[in-house]
């Protein structure tokens, strides 16, 4: 299930994070890649020790917890601190990879569900660099405006285009759900969609909360906390 996410960031935060990309040290982005991305990885990244990227993943992770399309669709429990990266001249492309499935915070382990990448760089910035997953039924080439963002299964192969143009900005980090299946978390995620639906045609009423109730108890079933 691939989910975009509008409006993550606002306009003025988008300037603060694209300034903060301004001032901030790149390095190397294959220095953090694993044994298989590293052959196909050529971009840079953010130095994840400077006072930017600390600043950055403040403001994107406030965002997060703010944005109630990513909360019902990731049921976020444990999320890696987000990622800066950027792709223009030599250094223009990720090729085909999926993403390890177990990332390390603070000493514990964290199982990589879902991966997101939130757009800093509008499109017409850049030629190029779209991000492209495969699926079941194909793939979806995905290049959004400079706030938003892609919510996407982990598991998938998934690449980003070579930049001819301009330069390619974003965030990407990896979630850990409460619900570790993709098929429960997408029913969970209907359910509560269609649930605020019939509250704003319909208010709270006996059969809103009997449903509300279902999500819950479906949540409770089947959520890994």
């Amino acid at each position: 299930m691939l989910i975009r996410l509008p409006e993550v960031l606002s306009p003025a935060a988008v300037r603060r994070a694209r300034t903060l990309l301004d001032q901030g040290p790149w390095e190397d982005g294959s220095a953090t890649a694993g044994r298989q991305a590293v052959a196909v990885k050529n971009n840079e990244q953010l130095r994840l020790s400077s006072p930017e990227a600390q600043e950055l993943q403040a403001l994107i992770l406030g965002a997060l917890e703010a944005h109630p399309l990513f909360l019902t669709a990731a049921l976020p429990k444990k999320i890696v601190p987000p990622q800066f990266n950027r792709y223009a001249g030599a250094a223009n492309a990720y090729g085909n990879h999926v993403d390890n499935a177990i990332r390390h915070l603070g000493g514990q382990r964290v199982r990589g569900d879902l991966s997101c990448t939130v757009f800093l760089a509008d499109p017409d910035e850049y030629e190029g660099g779209e991000l492209v997953v495969e699926h079941a039924f194909g793939q979806e080439r995905v290049k959004l405006p400079a706030g938003e963002a892609l919510l996407y299964p982990a598991s998938s192969v998934h690449r980003v285009e070579p930049v001819t143009r301009g330069m390619r900005r974003a965030s990407f980090f990896w979630i850990e759900s409460l619900v570790r299946s993709g098929e429960q978390r997408r029913i969970l995620f209907d359910l509560d969609l269609a649930l605020m639906r019939l509250r704003e045609q319909h208010g709270e009423t006996d059969d809103t909360v009997r449903l509300m109730g279902t999500y819950h108890n479906l949540l409770r079933l089947w959520a890994d906390t």
